[in-house]
């Protein structure tokens, strides 16, 4: 018995030592050579100490790079009040209406107005839930793990975007002042109502699968989606507060003080007030994808605000157009939304954006060589957030050496809530750019209507801005 014992504890034995060493595993050869290959030096060592106490950017530091900051700009658009997005992912929205805020401002030569981010939101969220449960019917046939089905249970709805959900939000519903509908504890942090909202959609979601499934009538379907969208737009009033649908507003200085009588205004009637006219068929989009050809026009499918909206869509460019397109508009004093891979080599407590921030490299004993094209590709970079473009600074033969941007973190934040961004950061980091089509030549408002080149929103290029 105990012979038997003994075999079986080895055999065993050996049976877990030949799983362990199976090939593509680490073997213990292979342990002792990568432990070999790391003896331990005393620099090693008093890293370890230093990083053990301390986080990693303040080690990895450049402090050669760390001087006083050159904040002239050659080209720079008025200031306006700086926004803050708090714990949301509505950076998209900040900048798109600090956009339109500041063309009304750049129109009016003296009125002054911030716009509600609450009321804009407050649809944005129910049209979001819309086009998932819709999105859900139009593939009820599909099987539950069909790649497309599964985005729409994936991201039944987020506080991210882009300027076209600005552009058709604004159109459908208007426009409001934010001292007319101020932010609530659950515009500026998002998380467990969207954590909330998103279960709900997700059961909603599997009943009409089920409806779909037994063959119930498309009027029946789309009458059980009425009442579901209800019981959404209950759960975002609750959350967000009512949206406005009349109030009286007069407009002031940048000084605060008021300048007009008081009017009565609907919000469409003030989006007038503001815009002034259609936003669609008035811009482009355009993105740097080092990954695809230039000078081709993609499409996003099912990447929009609104089912019975506009799908994203962009012209991709060499980065040096871009910068083309947005000198001119910043020249004739329009702020343009933008959008970056902010976090990488940011300076935070001085609102920098620099290639030489940090040594990473040197700091790990090692090196980072992938382009631009290949970060995107492994997810490793793509645009995470909007912020508005403000300034460039200019040399002689007009190439840009840096920029700026208004961001939605504070006005305590960075210069001043702005942010300062190398030429050679912005052509590594930056996405985005939507311009006034008054700006864009012939030949790239040609190449803009070219028929799209449909994409999917899984690629790892197209998140939303947040």
């Amino acid at each position: 018995m105990r012979r038997q014992l003994i075999f079986a504890v080895v055999l065993a034995a050996c049976l877990s030592a030949s799983a362990q060493t199976k090939d593509g595993g680490i073997s213990a050869q292979m342990l002792q050579q990568i432990e070999k290959q790391n003896a331990p030096t005393a620099s090693d060592r008093a890293l370890r100490n230093a990083l053990a106490a301390n986080a990693i950017d303040l080690l990895a530091k450049n402090q050669a790079n760390a001087g006083a900051l050159d904040t002239y700009f050659s080209v720079e658009t008025k200031k306006q009040s700086i926004t803050d997005q708090k714990s949301s992912g509505r950076c998209w929205m900040f900048s798109g209406l600090n956009v339109l805020r500041s063309n009304f401002a750049k129109r009016t030569d003296s009125l002054s107005v911030e716009l509600s981010q609450d009321y804009l939101f407050f649809w944005d969220q129910l049209e979001k839930a819309n086009l998932m449960l819709q999105g859900v019917i139009d593939t009820g046939k599909k099987p539950i793990d069909d790649q497309r089905v599964q985005f729409f249970f994936h991201y039944p709805i987020s506080d991210g975007g882009t300027f076209c959900g600005v552009a058709d939000l604004a159109e459908k519903y208007g426009l409001v002042p934010a001292d007319i509908q101020p932010e609530t504890y659950s515009a500026e942090n998002t998380s467990k109502m969207a954590s909330i909202i998103k279960s709900k959609l997700r059961e909603m979601g599997l009943e009409l699968r089920k409806m779909v499934a037994e063959g119930k009538k498309a009027t029946a379907i789309n009458q059980r989606k009425t009442e579901m969208l209800s019981e959404v737009y209950h759960m975002l009033v609750i959350t967000l507060g009512e949206p406005v649908k009349e109030f009286t507003f007069a407009f002031k200085d940048k000084n605060g003080k008021a300048i007009t009588a008081p009017k009565k205004y609907t919000p469409k009637e003030f989006y007038q007030e503001i815009v002034g006219g259609p936003l669609n068929g008035t811009f482009i989009m355009v993105m740097n994808d080092p990954r695809r050809e230039y000078y081709k026009t993609y499409e996003v499918e099912y990447d929009r605000h609104t089912y019975d909206g506009h799908n994203w869509k962009y012209l991709n460019l060499p980065i040096e157009d871009i910068e083309t397109l947005a000198i001119a508009s910043l020249k004739d004093g329009r702020k343009l939304y933008s959008s970056y891979d902010v976090g990488k080599q940011l300076d935070r407590k001085r609102g920098y954006c620099d290639l030489e921030n940090f040594d990473y490299a040197s700091l790990f004993n090692t090196s980072f060589n992938m382009t631009k094209a290949e970060r995107i590709s492994t997810f490793d970079s793509g645009s995470t957030h909007a912020m508005t473009l403000t300034a460039v600074d200019l040399d002689a033969q007009g190439q840009p050496l840096k920029w700026k941007v208004e961001n939605s973190w504070g006005a305590s934040w960075g210069q001043q809530g702005c942010l300062i961004m190398t030429a050679s950061w912005f052509r590594e980091y930056m996405f985005r750019l939507v311009v006034d089509k008054q700006y864009v030549s012939e030949k790239l408002l040609k190449d803009y209507e070219q028929k799209p080149i449909m994409v999917m929103p899984e690629d790892p290029l197209f998140q939303m801005d947040e």
